[in-house]
């Protein structure tokens, strides 16, 4: 090969495969030229005809060309080498990319021959849920038992792997998981080759204990014989696949948005699954107590906590709200129903981003007639108790509440009883300052961090008593041994703070309507509230508890966002 001269020019070169090199197209690097035309060759070079020349300096002798230097060339001669040998690399993983896509293709044409039918001259399967253990012996939803030694499943894949011939899936169904083997021509179908995570799947076989020194959820395993994956069951793969789209380093608003995808994740469902069953046993507790449910209305003409709070909403010609609380409702259901509770949604408008605030949240109220207030904590404590021995009575709920908080403890009990002046003065003792940074004094509205960290130190549940009237609701009644402060209660616990507040109402008409007139409101429209007081009235009292602040304590979440369906705070109202 003939020797050539290349010229390279720094400033207005350019390294580009359409420049021939020559003085009239220079490239703009050594290590360009090397690499496009190999090392044989004689190249000059200069550094620019275009830059400014410093003041004193030959500009002529920038325009000269001279040969490349030897220390230049060596490097540019190294640098070349180093590009083919990685072009080299590069090549052959693409040869072997392809190689291999060629096999897959192969063997995925190979799978689309093999057809599987059904052996009907196996036993008639029994469809039996993925918690349930037994084969032999499957209660049918009408009482009546079946025997059978095959069952029929459906779920969805929740993890799968393969293991030489044999294909592992762990099936999904909300109820359970199950370990489906699928060996011989099962695992080679195109279906089980191509198979995604959250693919739907309807699993025919014989259940079977796993062998000694395996596990497998509930210590047994399907062993199949027939599947089917039905048209539209297919889950999403490649960079679709779920597994890209929602993983544990996702960022949390990025979740939420997903959540309708989250909610497939073992710590999401487990924390619904625990608040169904704790709702449940809400209602069994109170059922065990002879309360009576009922349903107020969500659109509402009054306030209850303060009308900054309120989310309103044209209603034909009239204003209306989303009701903040039930509480006024169920007291004028006392007189005919004797004690009354409802679980509804409440709703607050606070534009607040705190880990424990949701702008519409469940809400566990109750009233309780011809009370006082020490029945009222007593009560208060009862059902709380009650309704976690009731829902852990259930071996699954104890199991995920123990997944998702393996330091649970019943609460001790009795509850520790603190009235608020004692925790002004534990606030001062350990200080822990207010909002202003200063000591507490009576009167402050212990703030929420201050409280939290009260409740944290403490370690345990906390009934917190006797609030100032200042900084309670209108309708809470004074303590007749001390005027300044309500006979009012918040139960706090540990890592979330208050759960429920509560206190004993306002029974007499004159004081009730003193107190509408002190905190500026007009009576008018609580005519139906305030009757209660002229016909018969009682002493009373009931509160309100969070469901969601209950299980992010129960649960260990750090946030109430993550105990509900589809969380709705400041700012986020999707999906």
């Amino acid at each position: 090969m003939a020797e050539s001269t290349y010229y390279i020019d720094e400033d207005v070169g350019e390294d580009i495969d359409t420049r021939t090199g020559d003085e009239s197209q220079p490239f703009k690097s050594l290590g360009f030229a090397v690499l496009t035309h190999g090392e044989s060759h004689k190249f000059l070079a200069r550094k620019s005809v275009t830059g400014e020349v410093p003041e004193g300096s030959d500009a002529s002798a920038r325009l000269e060309w001279k040969p490349a230097a030897k220390a230049a060339l060596k490097k540019a001669v190294n640098y070349a080498k180093a590009q083919k040998k990685k072009a080299e690399k590069a090549q052959e993983l693409e040869a072997q990319q392809a190689k291999v896509l060629a096999d897959r293709t192969k063997v995925l044409d190979e799978a689309k021959k093999i057809t599987l039918e059904e052996d009907k001259s196996l036993p008639a399967p029994v469809r039996i849920k993925l918690d349930e253990t037994d084969a032999q012996k499957v209660t049918l939803g009408d009482g009546k038992e079946k025997k059978g030694t095959r069952v029929r499943v459906f779920g969805r894949v929740h993890r799968e792997r393969r293991q030489k011939e044999n294909m592992f899936i762990t099936l999904r169904d909300g109820y359970g998981f199950m370990q489906v083997i699928l060996q011989g021509q099962l695992a080679k179908t195109y279906d089980a080759l191509t198979l995604t995570r959250e693919t739907s799947m309807e699993i025919l076989g014989e259940l079977r204990e796993v062998p000694e020194g395996a596990h497998a959820p509930n210590g047994r395993e399907l062993h199949a014989d027939y599947y089917k994956i039905h048209p539209g069951w297919q889950a999403a793969g490649g960079d679709d696949a779920i597994t890209n789209r929602v993983s544990k380093d996702t960022e949390h608003a990025t979740l939420l948005d997903l959540r309708h995808l989250t909610l497939r994740g073992e710590t999401a469902s487990k924390v619904l699954i625990v608040r169904d069953a704790v709702e449940w046993a809400f209602h069994v507790a109170y059922k065990e107590l002879r309360f009576r449910k009922v349903s107020p209305p969500a659109l509402v003409q009054t306030m209850v906590e303060g009308g900054a709070t309120l989310f309103g909403l044209p209603y034909y010609n009239e204003e209306a709200f989303l009701t903040q609380s039930s509480q006024l409702y169920l007291e004028t259901c006392l007189p005919s129903m004797g004690d009354v509770y409802c679980i509804e949604k409440s709703f607050r408008a606070e534009k607040s981003l705190t880990r424990r605030h949701l702008a519409e949240y469940t809400h566990v109220e109750a009233e309780l007639d011809f009370v006082h207030f020490d029945d009222l904590l007593d009560h208060l404590e009862n059902l709380m108790c009650r309704v976690l021995e009731v829902a852990l009575e259930d071996p699954t709920i104890k199991q995920y509440v123990q997944d998702l908080n393996p330091e649970f403890q019943m609460p001790e009990r009795p509850f520790k009883r603190m009235k608020y002046s004692e925790a002004i003065d534990w606030l001062v003792e350990h200080n822990i300052e207010n909002e202003d940074g200063e000591p507490h004094k009576f009167g402050d509205d212990i703030a929420e961090a201050a409280e939290r960290r009260m409740t944290d130190i403490i370690n345990r549940p906390i009934f917190l008593t006797h609030f100032p009237t200042e900084i309670k609701a209108f309708y809470m009644l004074k303590d007749k041994e001390d005027p300044r402060v309500t006979e009012s209660v918040d139960c706090l616990m540990p890592g979330v703070g208050e759960i429920v507040g509560g206190s004993m109402r306002i029974d007499q008409h004159e004081e009730l309507m003193a107190a509408f007139k002190r905190e500026g409101i007009d009576p008018t429209s609580y005519y139906w509230y305030t009757d209660q007081r002229k016909y018969g009235s009682s002493p009373h009292g009931g509160y309100g508890l969070g469901l969601e602040r209950f299980l992010a304590w129960l649960c260990k979440q750090h946030t109430v966002r993550d105990t509900c369906l589809y969380p709705r705070y400041f700012g986020r109202c999707k999906p």
